[in-house]
């Protein structure tokens, strides 16, 4: 089938969202360059402008909404495509349309390749792609935004059904790349000079090849193999899917980071039960503990949610408990909001809004401190930084990430972008490092 052709179209492409959302955002930049389309920097220098947007959370519904309203006003006084994508739109759907009068489309994450055909078809005319689709479809166009660490996708959707997410009802049940295919992608980066990869799923660790029926640490270990990868990440992993075999293959990797962001949401029994997240506190304590005993240097991130139908105060300080017995190098916390068509949304005992900022607070208060005493007792130690470029908080200085995936701010006297770099930590904060590295 010929391509359609783009050429005359300058697309800006508005991210909100996890990793997977800002991958789906250069799949859909690659999808349309490679049909004649340029991207440019602003809304206002083009005619079309898509919003690849999260649904689990409500801020970023919110952010959706308000973006909407400005470009609508924009839109007054200039022709031009609005698109939305992603979650969003697959939840919403006609929605979006009915309340966004300037929206022209809305487009699925099972459906961007359909985007230069769609555009070409119906450049007049509003448009819905929704729809999903059982098998893998490989989508090789993409135009990656960093030429240091490069996302690749291994899989898509969730079986898993917490009852507070919305992730089955927008990406999808579980869907897996080919092994090869991802195998490929992972050699291709190397050879254009990445250092560093991260695979991508919803539930990363339940992958299995649909091939070979493989699981996700044969897998590791043959990305571990690629020529020229230093560092290896994958996310997002749910503890029930963290086996022996796993934490095993990232003891012995060469390249795999010592690091894992392992959600666990909630501290308290009860609440996990409720959350039908399918391990108890005991069981992910346990998960913790291994991970320890293998990795003595491994660095631990979670997701916390607060104010979950029915949490009690008691309820509340088990989280707090695991937070002062994990000790993580970083949590990405979040008020409970009701999301459309899940469990949770349908459950008694809805906790005040001002008791729920009350406990993201004192969640985040905690953290707080626990990460300042573990970023202190790093000053002095010196550490492999992979330089992503200058600092946009202070241009003077340089920023990368360390095999913990923290953010590490240092001095250099030399061009550091897209290197590793070795950094004396010379000083620390609660969110980042400071250092200096040789002249």
């Amino acid at each position: 089938m010929t391509q359609p052709d783009l050429t005359g179209i300058k697309f800006f492409i508005q991210t909100f969202g996890c990793q997977m959302n800002e991958n789906d955002s250069e799949h859909i930049a690659g999808i349309l360059s490679a049909a004649g389309a340029r991207p440019v920097t602003a809304p206002d220098e083009s005619n079309l402008v898509v919003i690849n947007t999260c649904a689990v959370r409500e801020k970023s519904v919110e952010k959706l909404y308000s973006l909407l309203g400005r470009l609508s006003k924009f839109k007054k006084d200039k022709e031009y495509l609005i698109g939305v994508a992603g979650c969003v739109a697959q939840l919403y759907r006609s929605d979006i349309l009915e309340k966004k009068p300037c929206v022209d489309f809305v487009i699925g994450p099972d459906n961007y390749w359909k985007l230069p055909e769609m555009l070409k078809s119906h450049f007049q005319e509003k448009f819905i792609a929704t729809q999903w689709y059982r098998d893998w479809h490989e989508i090789p166009e993409i135009q990656r935004t960093t030429a240091v660490s490069g996302y690749i996708t291994v899989m898509e959707g969730c079986n898993n059904f917490c009852s507070y997410c919305v992730v089955p009802f927008t990406r999808g049940r579980e869907k897996f790349r080919p092994a090869q295919n991802i195998l490929s992608e992972a050699e291709n980066l190397a050879s254009m000079g990445y250092l560093e990869v991260q695979l991508l799923g919803q539930n990363v660790n339940s992958y299995r090849d649909p091939e070979t029926g493989t699981g996700f640490s044969a897998l590791l270990e043959a990305v571990d193999q690629v020529q020229d990868l230093v560092w290896i990440r994958f996310i997002t992993s749910h503890p029930k899917n963290i086996d022996p075999q796993l934490i095993h293959t990232m003891q012995q990797a060469k390249s795999i980071c010592h690091q894992l962001h392992l959600p666990i949401q909630a501290g308290s029994e009860a609440v996990l039960k409720r959350m039908n997240r399918g391990y108890s506190r005991k069981e992910y304590m346990a998960v913790i503990s291994h991970l320890k005993d293998a990795m003595p240097d491994i660095a631990l991130s979670t997701d916390i949610i607060v104010g979950f139908p029915g949490e009690t105060e008691a309820d509340f300080q088990q989280t707090l408990d695991v937070l002062e017995q994990v000790r993580y190098t970083n949590i990405f916390s979040f008020r409970y909001s009701a999301r459309p068509l899940t469990a949770a949304s349908r459950m008694e005992g809805s906790i005040p809004l001002e008791i729920k900022k009350e406990r993201l607070q004192r969640v985040q208060d905690l953290q707080k401190k626990l990460q300042s005493e573990m970023n202190q007792a790093k000053v002095g130690k010196i550490y492999d930084v992979l330089c992503h470029g200058k600092s946009k908080k202070d241009p003077q200085v340089y920023s990368g990430r360390n095999y913990a995936h923290q953010v590490v701010n240092f001095s250099s006297g030399q061009e550091c972008e897209g290197k590793f770099i070795r950094v004396h930590i010379t000083g620390s904060g609660p969110y980042s490092l400071k250092g200096r590295a040789p002249d």
